[in-house]
C-alpha cells in the first residue's frame, strides 16, 4: 500500500472517531418553520363570512389548534442524579494437621500449619446536575387525530464572532397550550433539544481533532 494511501485511510478513520457536534459548520435541516396550508377555494353564497380565513370561535380565541399557528416552548429543562455504591468483602481461613512427633514419619507441627485471607473494599459516587432554561417559538407542524400536534422550529442568533442555534421538535397534547399560547418543555413528549453554534469562541473552547483522535486511542 502506498504512502499517499495509508495516509487517506489514517485521515478518513480520525474524522470517523470526531464527534458530529465537532464537524458540523451549520444548524442540521428539518427544523424550519411550517407554513399554513393555502385556504380552499370559496364556493360563492352571496354571503361576507368566510371561515376558512382567519376565523377564531369564541370558545377557542387565539389558541394555536392548526397547521402553521405559532407556540412558545418554555424551556425548563432540569435534570438531577446521583448515585452512591459501597462494596467490602472479606474472607479468611486456615488449616491445620497435627503431625506424630515420635517414630520415622516424625515432623515439625509447624510445617504443616496453613492459613489464607482476603479483603476488598471499594467505594464510588457520581452526580449529575444540569440546567436549561429559555424560550423558542415553534410552529405546529401536524395536527393527529387524538388531540396531539407535532411542533418544530428553530432560532438562529449571528453574533460578531459566529453563530448559534436553538432547534426544538417534539409532540405535545392541544389541550396544553396555554391562552397565551405557551407550553412547558417539560410537557412535550420525545423532545428533541440542540443548543449549538459555531465560529472563533466555539473553536477556542473545543478540544482540537489531532487531539481529541489520541485521547480516543491511548489506553492510559
Amino acid at each position: 500500500m502506498r504512502a499517499s494511501s495509508f495516509l487517506g485511510l489514517s485521515m478518513a478513520s480520525m474524522l470517523a472517531l470526531l464527534p458530529a457536534a465537532a464537524m458540523a459548520g451549520k444548524p442540521p435541516a428539518g427544523f424550519s418553520a411550517t407554513t399554513p396550508p393555502p385556504p380552499a377555494p370559496r364556493v360563492a353564497d352571496g354571503s361576507i363570512f368566510n371561515t376558512a380565513v382567519g376565523y377564531s370561535s369564541l370558545v377557542t380565541g387565539a389558541q394555536a389548534r392548526v397547521v402553521g399557528d405559532a407556540v412558545t416552548i418554555l424551556l425548563v429543562e432540569t435534570t438531577s442524579s446521583s448515585k452512591t455504591a459501597n462494596t467490602k468483602t472479606q474472607r479468611s481461613g486456615s488449616a491445620s494437621i497435627t503431625p506424630p512427633t515420635q517414630g520415622p514419619f516424625a515432623l515439625n507441627p509447624n510445617a504443616l500449619n496453613a492459613s489464607s485471607g482476603s479483603s476488598f473494599n471499594g467505594q464510588g459516587n457520581t452526580a449529575l446536575t444540569s440546567t436549561f432554561t429559555g424560550t423558542i417559538a415553534v410552529t405546529i407542524a401536524e395536527v393527529r387525530s387524538n388531540g396531539t400536534a407535532l411542533v418544530r422550529g428553530e432560532k438562529r442568533m449571528l453574533l460578531s464572532q459566529g453563530q448559534e442555534w436553538i432547534q426544538f421538535s417534539g409532540i405535545l397534547r392541544l389541550n396544553d397550550i396555554s391562552m397565551d399560547n405557551t407550553v412547558p418543555s417539560s410537557r412535550v413528549a420525545d423532545a428533541h433539544i440542540e443548543y449549538a453554534g459555531n465560529g472563533a469562541i466555539t473553536r477556542s473552547a473545543r478540544e482540537g481533532w489531532l487531539s481529541h483522535f489520541f485521547n480516543i486511542i491511548s489506553p492510559f
